[in-house]
């Protein structure tokens, strides 16, 4: 009930697991799969973070990338998407904000998306984790569309919650109904105890809940301001507090392996593991994704963490 709350939906319309997002996201492929014996084809957003592709790789034998280009400000190309989508298209996987740019579909972008769901019959699953950061302000994929829509999210990142593993997903009644009997299927009971908890902290620790998510933002200021000193490019990302961004570096993968890790203890995430296509060729990118989700909300150590960065960097 609180949830429904949050989220401004019925009751009849949450689903929750004790198995974080990325479970969500698990469970719901294979089961939009499953269901959808004759739709044997997927498409998948790119760039986006590896689970979420290789989870629609394990369950379709068929999955088309939907290009989400650097020049187009990572926008969803949703004429792009009305030529991939076929009458067998199950399922379209997307993040908003986007993974790993961090650029947020607003909602006439997503009427488009569902526009041609609703044409071609697929349901559309869209991480929305991030989103927490700013959640009144970005529109669910359920909210545009509550029959073929489906949010997937958590508080692990908003507020540093991963400990918990509550997964959340937002659709329809019957795919509610399906997912719960699943659970039932395979784990087993529901998780009462992960729903004791997130039904306490909303009730009454919400505040507190604010208060600490606030403190990531202030650090995304931080490093933003650190990133322009340093003339780095970055994609502004409005929500969340991760960055996507440009280093002077060819091959950033090779970088971080052989130079940042061993010798700076600097350990960024390479942009090449958001861009693979199909297989597991690794690309060569100049980007990093840096995530703050893991550091001391505190000037010094944020200090320096990009101290070792700008060491790591003249090497």
């Amino acid at each position: 009930e609180l949830l429904a709350q949050r989220y401004h939906v019925q009751t009849e319309n949450v689903f929750i697991s004790s198995e974080g997002a990325s479970g969500q996201n698990a469970r719901i492929i294979r089961y939009i799969a499953e269901k959808n014996k004759r739709k044997r084809e997927a498409i998948v957003e790119y760039p986006t973070y590896e689970p979420l592709l290789r989870n629609v790789q394990e369950h379709f034998r068929r999955v088309k990338r939907l290009e989400r280009r650097e020049k187009e400000a990572y926008a969803i190309d949703a004429d792009a998407l009305a030529k991939k989508a076929s009458q067998k298209t199950a399922l379209l996987a997307l993040t908003n904000p986007h993974t790993p740019s961090g650029a947020t579909a607003r909602k006439g972008e997503l009427e488009e998306i569902m526009t041609i769901a609703q044409e071609y019959g697929f349901h559309v699953l869209c991480d929305e984790i991030y989103a927490e950061f700013d959640r009144d302000a970005i529109p669910t994929i359920f909210s545009i569309h509550p029959d073929l829509g489906i949010v997937t999210t958590s508080f692990t990142k908003a507020y540093g919650l991963g400990g918990l593993k509550l997964g959340i997903a937002l659709t329809k009644k019957d795919l509610v109904d399906g997912l719960y009997m699943d659970v039932l299927n395979t784990v087993g009971n529901s998780p009462n105890i992960v729903q004791l908890i997130a039904a306490k902290l909303l009730r009454r620790e919400s505040e507190k809940l604010e208060k600490h998510k606030q403190k990531w933002m202030d650090l995304k200021n931080m490093a933003e301001e650190w990133l322009r000193e340093k003339s780095l490019e970055y994609f502004p990302n409005k929500t969340g507090i991760t960055l996507w961004v440009d280093l002077p570096i060819k091959d950033t993968y090779k970088w971080i392996n052989e130079q940042a890790i061993l010798h700076h203890s600097v350990a960024a995430v390479p942009g090449t593991f958001f861009l693979f296509r199909c297989g597991y060729k690794l690309e060569k990118s100049n980007k990093i994704r840096l995530g703050l989700g893991n550091i001391n909300p505190n000037k010094q150590e944020l200090a320096e963490a990009f101290e070792a960065l700008e060491k790591a960097l003249k090497t």
